[in-house]
């Protein structure tokens, strides 16, 4: 995978380890194992045009670029960051919004990648096209550029994004540590949130980074006060590469148990499994229940083992 991480991060990571671990690479990235794959969500199985995912019925996912101001190595595409071609040109746009047209069952869409504010002019592109057309009535967009160069947060990003004006804008961030949650990245929110409808962080368990009750209860508080609601905390994908980064699963239900009595709901995200070569995310349960550890169901009733 490539290394790239901004001036911004770089100053963070200088004074604070688990900043540092999701950027810089490191020789553990190395020790692959039988159990982790490629494209563990099967992606690429539900891709029928370039840049375009659509894995469930009612809404699809763009993969506007595969460029970000930095590299998460935790990245769950980044077998694709390393294979595949950078972003899309103006006539896969094209090609997207006539298969769009053509399924009329599809109202939300998902602008992703990489990071679609790293490429202001195909996101114009995009919400200029979702404006126009009915059928689209849900946006969302995921991005981690106010975390990891908020002073690319600009006027030019801002209004591009009130293109879209009578659908709501969802803008989904990405935060892993509260050292994230920076005085720079917090100007950055502000400007941000007069143009969207409304902010969710994301979060993935990062063994050696954020895998403790007190580190998890610090950030989603920080999160809520900041006006960003806590949405999904995901198990770390099971992508070659990542295996380092993967927590014990009994150790992240107790600690997701220890913070469901000490968070506000509010706070509180949706702690999720998004089930490797298997399909949908699956909530998965505290120990207030007696339940199998390692296994579970995914959406279409296969047994995936843990």
């Amino acid at each position: 995978m490539k290394f790239k991480i901004s001036r911004h991060l770089q100053k963070i990571a200088k004074k604070n380890l688990s900043v540092k671990k999701q950027f810089i690479p490191s020789r553990a990235e190395n020790n692959i194992e039988n159990k982790t794959f490629l494209d563990p969500i099967q992606e690429d199985k539900y891709t029928p045009l370039k840049g375009l995912i659509h894995k469930f019925e009612n809404r699809v996912l763009i993969l506007l670029t595969l460029n970000c101001a930095a590299y998460c190595r935790f990245c769950t595409r980044r077998w694709q960051v390393l294979t595949k071609k950078n972003m899309l040109l103006p006539e896969d746009i094209e090609n997207i919004f006539k298969y769009i047209k053509k399924h009329k069952k599809i109202t939300e869409i998902i602008i992703s990648g990489g990071d679609p504010l790293t490429n202001p002019k195909l996101l114009k592109i995009v919400l200029q096209k979702i404006s126009k057309l009915p059928q689209l009535k849900i946006i969302r967009l995921s991005t981690r550029l106010p975390i990891s160069d908020p002073k690319k947060i600009n006027h030019k990003i801002i209004n591009i994004l009130k293109i879209i004006k009578n659908k709501p804008l969802y803008l989904m961030l990405h935060f892993e540590h509260p050292a994230e949650i920076t005085a720079e990245t917090i100007r950055a929110i502000k400007k941000l949130q007069p143009v969207c409808t409304a902010m969710f962080s994301q979060s993935v368990f990062l063994k050696g980074i954020n895998d403790n009750v007190k580190t998890l209860k610090k950030l989603f508080t920080r999160l809520l006060e900041i006006g960003i609601k806590p949405y999904y905390i995901f198990r770390c994908d099971y992508v070659k590469g990542n295996e380092h980064f993967i927590v014990d699963i009994k150790k992240e239900i107790k600690i997701m148990t220890e913070l469901r009595k000490k968070l506000t709901g509010l706070a509180y995200p949706l702690y999720i499994i998004d089930t490797p070569n298997g399909f949908g995310k699956i909530p998965v349960p505290l120990n207030f229940w007696q339940f199998k550890h390692n296994s579970c169901r995914d959406f279409q009733n296969k047994k995936i083992i843990i």
